[in-house]
């Protein structure tokens, strides 16, 4: 039985996929909550929050350092660094450090959040002296999506980016400031990331 189950569900998520031309799942608020609150440690709390209010890839937060974070008196910095050398390279091949201000509940999140003072790392393995792994985050928010039984919607760790995106371009900001903010060099790759609803596109054809 559990095995239907779970072809089944692998079948489902083949179709969500499939018709969103194999993107990932975009959030809502409250999915995003309710998914959090299935994270049980104060930790990946952050880790899901920065992932949300800042749009970057995982690979990118996982190997965050507390001073890109963090003034030297413990307060959160007013933006957050993601360092080149962590971020996924442009085709044609270079890195580039972005910075993203800080939103006043991620500050509040962070400021909650007491990182280890042993080690250089936001958020570091069980030994101290590395990052936690994608996979690793990868598995903790499969966990929490699982338990909040979103685990057919299609969701891995490139909805947040992907929700972070949409939900710039939905709230009207343009596509300049968009590609500004995320750090994209290509407005066509860009755009793959925007999801637009069928109510969207009936929408604009009622201006007409």
């Amino acid at each position: 039985m559990q095995r239907v189950k779970s072809e089944y569900l692998k079948e489902e998520i083949y179709q969500l996929k499939n018709n969103r031309n194999g993107q990932s799942a975009v959030l809502t608020d409250l999915e995003y909550s309710k998914i959090r609150k299935q994270i049980r440690s104060r930790k990946y709390k952050v880790l899901l929050d920065l992932a949300w209010y800042t749009g970057e890839r995982w690979g990118a937060l996982v190997q965050l350092r507390v001073e890109d974070c963090y003034n030297p008196d413990g307060t959160a910095r007013s933006e957050i660094t993601f360092r080149a050398n962590t971020r996924k390279a442009s085709p044609d091949g270079k890195r580039q450090t972005r910075q993203v201000p800080v939103h006043p509940i991620l500050a509040e999140s962070l400021q909650n959040y007491k990182p280890e003072t042993s080690s250089i790392w936001l958020f570091p393995n069980r030994e101290g002296d590395k990052s936690i792994s994608v996979r690793w985050g990868d598995q903790v928010l499969r966990a929490a999506v699982e338990r909040a039984g979103l685990d057919a919607k299609g969701i891995s760790t490139h909805s947040t980016r992907r929700s972070f995106i949409t939900k710039l371009h939905r709230a009207g900001v343009d596509v300049y400031t968009i590609q500004r903010i995320t750090g994209h060099r290509d407005l066509k790759a860009l755009g793959r990331y925007v999801e637009i609803d069928t109510d969207r596109v009936k929408g604009a054809i009622a201006t007409l």
